[in-house]
């Protein structure tokens, strides 16, 4: 029989802790191949780490989950940018760690230039740590070429490193070690993969993640400029750019496979409220809209969601990548993850907030507690939220958030969070 529909597996928290297999997560993939080894429906992995080339990603989840995984069906958080060719031939700064040279050339670009090799370059820019500043203060007399674009593959090493040479290339229009000029504004074009504020690994807790990075670079440079700092692209889950992506990579794999009958269904399966809820709840938003009354429709749902999505199917996979991306289309999409009691209490959790207020279902009898989580703890929840999805005039216009307490005598009985408008859970 064949497959009408597909998979979109998230990687950290659901398949993997850190560089730790989930042990269900092997047992549950034995289902989806056959003998020989091939899967028996289409399936994607769709992670926002960025720091490896695709072909390591496959190989470690080849290993981990011990069923064969080619490179295609490995979806980075910067795969997208291979469709931006028009700076493919330009000359970009790329920060993160990694093989940062590898991934941008396989993505396209002819011009990369790291942090490292810009600090090398111009070594009087790089002055916080004292043991690194160069003996000999001079300036260097390497000429370089102009910096068109800033590419964010993910989080750096040395943070102060690429926030200060960032902030050079950004306020001198792509000549570094010149003097700043604040009145060019608006500034050469910012891509950036992975806007997770933190992420799952072996700790206890959530650490740091590529958009707590963004939001430092943000506030230091409207800190110095009093202007906003402005995304050409933002990408990465929860972008609709992402999903759009992955979708063209079930249905290329499906056409790889000679699978004739259309994907109907997509379920994506993750695990994070901000990036995997959320982003699917925004495509269903955009697939809504987007919906056309006679085109062939692919349906998708999230794991996390119960609902169906359609997505055009006009194009051929031959197309460029901006028009087969532009065609997507679809009716709707819903979500089915775990309970929102659970993904509520996830969330209060996870910023350290106080447990003893969050009951099972969220019913708070002693209104003293009720009045504390309401007017102390609800500002919290809500600049942890901007502060993840949001903390650009950019991502303002994506995310707004709308929390509403559910209340009696006896104290707060309920709670229901949007997004956007986008309903995400509602208990009591």
């Amino acid at each position: 029989m064949l497959p009408s529909f597909g998979f979109l597996f998230d990687i950290d928290g659901v398949l993997v802790r850190g560089k730790t297999p989930i042990p269900a997560a092997r047992t549950a993939f034995q289902k989806l191949v056959n003998s020989q080894g091939q899967f028996l429906v289409p399936v994607v992995f769709v992670t926002n780490a960025g720091n490896c080339l695709r072909q390591k990603k496959a190989d470690q989840l080849s290993h981990l989950l011990g069923v064969p995984i080619s490179q295609d069906q490995v979806m980075m958080s910067h795969s997208p940018l291979r469709m931006f060719k028009r700076y493919h031939e330009k000359c970009v700064l790329v920060s993160g760690q990694g093989p940062l040279l590898d991934i941008a050339q396989d993505l396209g670009f002819c011009q990369p230039i790291t942090i490292d090799a810009l600090r090398e370059k111009r070594p009087l820019l790089d002055a916080v740590d004292h043991d690194r500043r160069p003996n000999v203060l001079s300036p260097s007399a390497v000429e370089l070429p102009k910096i068109e674009a800033v590419v964010l593959f993910g989080e750096p090493v040395r943070w102060e490193t690429s926030l200060q040479l960032i902030i050079d290339v950004l306020l001198t229009s792509g000549y570094p070690g010149n003097p700043y000029e604040q009145e060019n504004y608006p500034h050469i074009p910012v891509l950036a993969c992975n806007m997770d504020l933190m992420w799952v690994a072996e700790a206890q807790s959530p650490r740091f993640g590529h958009g707590t990075f963004m939001v430092c670079l943000e506030n230091i440079y409207k800190k110095i400029t009093g202007k906003e700092l402005k995304y050409e692209v933002l990408m990465g889950k929860p972008s609709r750019l992402t999903y759009q992506y992955a979708e063209h990579l079930i249905r290329a794999q499906a056409l790889q496979r000679s699978w004739e009958q259309p994907i109907q269904t997509l379920y994506a399966v993750g695990d994070n409220l901000m990036t995997d809820v959320y982003g699917a709840n925004l495509y269903n938003r955009y697939l809504q809209s987007s919906r056309t009354g006679s085109k062939s429709r692919l349906q998708a749902k999230v794991s996390g969601g119960r609902g169906p999505a359609t997505l055009s199917q006009d194009n051929e996979i031959g197309l460029s990548w901006e028009n087969e991306l532009a065609s997507a289309a679809a009716a709707h999409c819903r979500e089915e993850d775990s309970p929102p009691s659970l993904r509520i209490f996830q969330i209060l959790q996870l910023h350290g907030l106080n447990s003893s207020l969050v009951s099972g279902s969220l019913g708070l009898a002693d209104p003293q507690k009720a009045k504390m989580l309401k007017n102390q703890q609800l500002k919290v929840i809500k600049e942890i939220i901007n502060s993840d999805l949001d903390n650009t005039t950019h991502r303002r216009q994506l995310a707004e958030v709308e929390i509403s307490f559910h209340q009696c005598k006896a104290g707060i009985t309920g709670v229901s969070l949007k997004l956007s408008g986008v309903p995400v859970c509602s208990v009591g």
